[in-house]
């Protein structure tokens, strides 16, 4: 912690110095209320359960279209990596596809799925995919082939051998694209909740600044960046036990 010490300082003196600009009125204090306010209104949603029960549906979206993206987009990355023709198969479709932001689907989505939950996982979903895939598929290909044959030596069918050398070999580019899709995941769970929501924070945001509550609104936004921040670190915890055998620190 000591050594996020300056981070953390430095985010502190630019919300003094929003503070002091508010208080004399060098910015606009309506459309940039005062830190104290904020927080004030922050305190009060949070402790009051306002802005909580907008977080809760919007961590279930991020979880439940993140979790499948992985669930597909890992073992299709292992059989590009592996096999020639699969990866002849898919490479056209994903470089077609993976350009296209993911935002782009949420009219075609709201068309298929309606405006409830199912649309905004899926659109997580796809905003997750690729991410993953490509980085699972870079970690495969950048595998030593001199580990797989002596593998392939000691007598490892080609199922163990991807499951003791290539997986774990491959899960740094892995645990990456899965670290990179949790940021993009909780942008586009913000936007779909904006368009078409009637929960979550994004929607708890938009919603707020309709009826001027600014102090409310950027509250809200307080919370997408605490939010973020913790799933971050969360998640980096979680990196440094599955690279425990490497034995280099996240901690910079």
């Amino acid at each position: 912690m000591m050594k996020r010490l300056p981070g953390f300082l430095l985010i502190v003196a630019l919300l003094a110095i929003w503070e002091i600009s508010s208080a004399y009125e060098w910015i606009d204090p309506v459309s940039f209320p005062r830190v104290s306010r904020i927080f004030a209104a922050w305190e009060s949603g949070l402790f009051g359960g306002e802005i909580l029960e907008q977080i809760t549906p919007s961590l279930w979206r991020i979880f439940c279209g993140f979790a499948i993206a992985c669930a597909v987009s890992i073992p299709v990355g292992l059989l590009m990596g592996t096999n020639a023709f699969v990866y002849r198969l898919l490479e056209p479709i994903t470089e077609f596809v993976r350009p296209i932001p993911s935002s782009a689907y949420i009219p075609v989505a709201i068309l298929v799925l309606g405006i409830e939950n199912e649309m905004k996982i899926f659109v997580i979903f796809l905003a997750c995919l690729f991410p993953v895939l490509l980085n699972t598929y870079g970690g495969v290909r950048g595998v030593d082939p001199v580990l797989v044959d002596t593998g392939r030596t000691f007598g490892l069918s080609r199922l163990r051998a991807l499951y003791l050398i290539i997986l774990p070999a491959a899960l740094p580019s892995i645990l990456t694209g899965m670290r990179i899709s949790l940021g993009i995941a909780l942008i586009v769970s913000v936007v779909s909740e904006m368009i078409t929501g009637n929960s979550g924070i994004g929607y708890f945001i938009l919603d707020m600044q309709r009826i001027f509550r600014v102090p409310e609104m950027f509250a809200g936004i307080f919370t997408l960046g605490l939010l973020g921040y913790v799933i971050n670190l969360v998640f980096l915890r979680a990196e440094a036990y599955f690279l425990r055998w490497r034995g280099v620190s996240n901690e910079m």
